[in-house]
């Protein structure tokens, strides 16, 4: 035998050790097979997944997402399905002394069968179940059989059972991702499956069940860190711990038990969220080993960071805003619903996206939103890398829940395991009960609605009271460290029609949209932590045209209303267009117009909340993505394409913000006086100049300014401000501009653009825009008259900037990706 062979066979024996006492064996790419309940006609079925893609697979169904097809699907949720798979256990895998089989996500009411025994009943699709089998598993063939019954006839059942309706239908009632029963932006497909990983596993001894670490010190210096790890222990002994390069001999009992290691890192790098510093991490290697062998190991992958959420009454209220390492931070950012319909087709590709979608658009908080899903850990390990916070919701949304034992019990195991998996990620930044459950009691009308007696009041509350503020808050207690420890009942604090979600708390601002307030109410109606607001834009042409015909494209048609699911979603558009724009007649036209509307609310929002600063330290707007192809209040769509909104949020959230706000006389209706703020989130305070002027649409500068400028660093300072008689030219108004720069003592440069008129009213003229390529990546444009909201757009093209205003006789440079060629250019002006 050669040398080579030897050492070969030497390192395949050290490996082959390790893994036979701790290992697991996936069963997702067995032959699983799927049939309906009722019937004897096997087909093929795809681990992980749901009935509907199984279907699918099968060309048993047409497309879920095309045309109306989603009101011809709604027969799948009623049925009964039963997943089966053979599989082989070796003799070796045989003799380990524990064996399980491992569910990482059944969806839903799941009866699991081991070669004909029943060996779990499931009824949490956030759960992992673990199910011992050394007495069913048999060596050679075995036979995993998986029956789902119908979540949504299940739980109308259980309501029927209730003395009193709960809001929120049937779904309530069943612990599942609330979206898929429908909503506001998303198809009804109730699905059923194994909709996350299916697997063996084997152990000796004892087994690492848990790792998480606790922040004991950190400074400059030195990060001392407590590494927990749950072990669970089959024989009692002396086993030896290592981590990285530091081992420890301790004496375990049978059963599970937590053992607690010192770790030391001098001259720590801390973890800091994206714009503000790196995203230092550290990873850890966990190890037990019984007489030198190896039993298990896990990776432990931290970020050195401190978190507080400061809320300290003031004389307007109390505040509500994060520090992260001691630094107070605007929290910029969007809510997060599930990108898919049906989970199990997500890629860490379209992970990526979206995560760089948001460090693109200067963003650094995702709020996962409580109607959808825990997010897989995919999702979570890109935000650790890419510096964005999450706010996590557990999954409870705008509606009441059961409060018997065994509801709390099983959503107690659920937040257990969610937390358990999570807690150690740098991104978490808070931990949150609900979305709208405690506004939606309060201010709904649900009382009167079902016509609740004084007892059902009392006694649905005091469920609430029990789920949100004890038993949650008790398993995160008894799981996360103290200075991890964030939690927040329910988002909102307070309703927007109150006075008071304006002082405290968070804010979920919803009187533009919902109640039809203009635009400009936004620079109104701001709270210290403005955690939802919203305004709907329609996708792409080229997204309408995967679910549309050619001879559909139009408001009325089926397959264009059936991707709208807001009741008056297109009307609400129409009217709010009609204020502001010219309304255009094309299809196409209407598109682009409705996504300048959506940029137009965002910027304003945005803008305002950001001026605020430090009474407003959060802006995350109502939604980042889709589950499907629809017009929704999403700013990229689902097939990942930005709408105009999505531009505008990248620039609105620029580190450096210049905001140009027109005070008016409310008795008068009249502009009082131009007001101009620059908002600096950066590390440094910054000199500069800032200059100011007044332009027409042909480039003619009609007025100018301007002032040496110092910005504090996270602060916004007060740059200019002009009163009535210092602004000339009011009867050119609809002809011109203000344009505002800010050049710091680098020659950086911040602009800005403020227009006296709606879009409706300005005198836009036929623009001559055009471009040349500078090299495989810029392309040049210029134009010889204000050009409003130029859209730009090229086969295979991305581009870093989009649907911008182009200033007479500037020569505007563009990044973009992709091979240049013909570019096709819209602006406002055209229609």
């Amino acid at each position: 035998m050669s040398k080579k062979c030897y050492l070969i066979l030497i390192l395949f024996f050290n490996s082959f050790i390790g893994w036979t006492q701790n290992w697991e064996r996936s069963l997702s790419k067995e032959n699983w097979k799927v049939q309906k309940f009722s019937d004897n006609v096997w087909s093929k079925a795809h681990i992980p997944g749901t009935i509907h893609t199984d279907l699918l697979l099968n060309h048993q169904i047409q497309d879920p997402f095309y045309g109306n097809n989603e009101s011809q699907l709604q027969w799948i949720e009623e049925q009964y399905w039963v997943y089966q798979a053979k599989f082989s256990i070796s003799k070796k895998e045989l003799t380990a002394q524990n064996k399980e089989v491992v569910f990482y996500g059944l969806d839903t009411y799941a009866s699991v069968y081991l070669n004909d025994s029943l060996v779990l009943e499931a009824n949490n699709m956030f759960r992992t179940w673990r199910i011992p089998i050394n007495k069913f598993i048999l060596q050679g063939s075995n036979t995993l059989r998986v029956e789902f019954e119908s979540s949504s006839l299940k739980a109308k059942k259980t309501a029927a059972l209730s003395p009193f309706v709960l809001p929120g239908d049937e779904k309530v009632y069943v612990r599942k991702a609330p979206y898929q029963f429908g909503w506001d932006w998303g198809p009804r497909f109730v699905t059923a499956g194994i909709w996350k990983n299916v697997a063996l596993h084997f152990w000796n001894s004892a087994q690492l069940e848990s790792v998480s670490y606790t922040q004991e010190k950190l400074n400059d210096k030195v990060a001392q860190l407590k590494i927990k790890t749950t072990v669970k222990c089959d024989k009692a002994g002396i086993y030896s711990f290592e981590i990285n390069d530091k081992k420890q001999t301790v004496s375990l009992k049978k059963g599970i038990q937590i053992v607690e290691i010192p770790y030391q890192i001098n001259n720590p790098k801390k973890w800091w969220p994206n714009g503000l510093g790196a995203q230092n991490l550290y990873t850890f290697s966990i190890q037990i080993r019984k007489k030198g062998e190896l039993l298990d190991k896990k990776k432990l992958q931290i970020g050195l960071r401190t978190i507080e959420l400061v809320q300290e009454k003031d004389a307007i209220g109390k505040s509500f805003y994060f520090k992260v390492n001691g630094r107070k931070v605007f929290m910029k950012g969007a809510n997060y619903i599930p990108p898919e319909s049906f989970m199990p087709k997500m890629t860490y590709k379209k992970y990526e996206t979206i995560i760089e979608t948001a460090v693109k658009s200067n963003m650094n908080m995702i709020r996962v939103w409580g109607g959808g899903v825990y997010e897989n850990d995919a999702f979570y390990t890109l935000c650790d890398q890419k510096g964005i916070l999450v706010w996590q919701d557990f999954m409870f949304a705008c509606a009441l829940f059961p409060g018997d034992d065994a509801f709390i019990s099983n959503v107690k195991q659920e937040v257990r395991d969610q937390v358990v998996r999570l807690q150690n990620h740098p991104c978490i930044a808070l931990w949150c009960g609900n979305n709208e459950v405690d506004e939606g009691w309060k201010n709904w009308g649900w009382q009167k609605q079902y016509n609740y007696s004084k007892n059902d009041s009392t006694t649905i509350w005091n469920n609430y009271q029990r789920l949100f503020e004890k038993e949650i808050p008790s398993v995160l207690d008894s799981i996360v460290s103290k200075e991890n420890n964030r939690y927040w009942p329910s988002s909102p604090s307070i309703g927007w029609g109150k006075k008071e979600s304006l002082t405290q708390g968070d804010s979920h601002y919803w009187g533009v949209w919902w109640g039809m307030e203009p635009l400009e109410t936004y620079s109104k109606k701001i709270g210290r932590f403005m955690s939802e607001y919203g305004f709907q834009g329609m996708p792409d042409y080229k997204t309408f045209k995967t679910f549309a015909k050619p001879t559909e494209m139009n408001l009325t048609s089926e397959s264009v209303k059936a991707h709208q699911k807001h009741l008056t979603g297109y009307e609400t558009i129409q009217t709010y267009m009609e204020r502001d724009y010219k309304v255009p007649t094309a299809f196409e036209d209407y598109i682009y117009v409705s996504q300048l509307l959506q940029a137009l609310s965002f910027k304003i929002a945005i803008e305002a909340h950001r001026s605020a600063m430090p009474y407003c330290m959060g802006s995350l707007y109502w939604q980042l993505n889709d589950c499907w192809p629809v017009t929704s209040w999403s700013s990229t769509d689902y097939y990942g394409r930005w709408k105009a909104a999505q531009y505008q949020v990248k620039r609105s959230f620029e580190s450096k913000l210049i905001v140009i706000k027109g005070v008016e006389n409310t008795d008068k209706n009249e502009l009082n006086s131009i007001k101009v703020q620059i908002v600096n989130e950066g590390l440094n305070n910054e000199k500069g100049m800032l200059k100011l002027s007044i332009i027409n649409f042909e480039g003619t500068e009609l007025w100018k300014n301007s002032k040496s400028i110092l910005l504090q660093s996270n602060t916004v300072t007060n740059a200019m401000e002009l009163s009535n008689l210092e602004i000339p030219y009011t009867k050119l108004w609809k002809d011109c501009l203000i344009h505002a720069v800010f050049i710091n003592s680098k020659g950086e440069k911040t602009s800005a653009n403020y227009y006296f008129l709606s879009p409706k009213d300005l005198n836009l003229q036929k623009p001559n825009i055009t471009y040349k390529f500078i090299d495989n990546n810029h392309v040049e444009l210029s134009t010889n008259t204000l050009a409003k909201d130029v859209f730009i757009q090229g086969e295979g093209i991305e581009f870093e900037d989009n649907y911008i205003d182009l200033l007479p006789n500037e020569k505007r440079v563009i990044t973009f990706k992709g091979k240049k060629g013909l570019l096709k250019i819209k602006s406002l002006n055209d229609l």
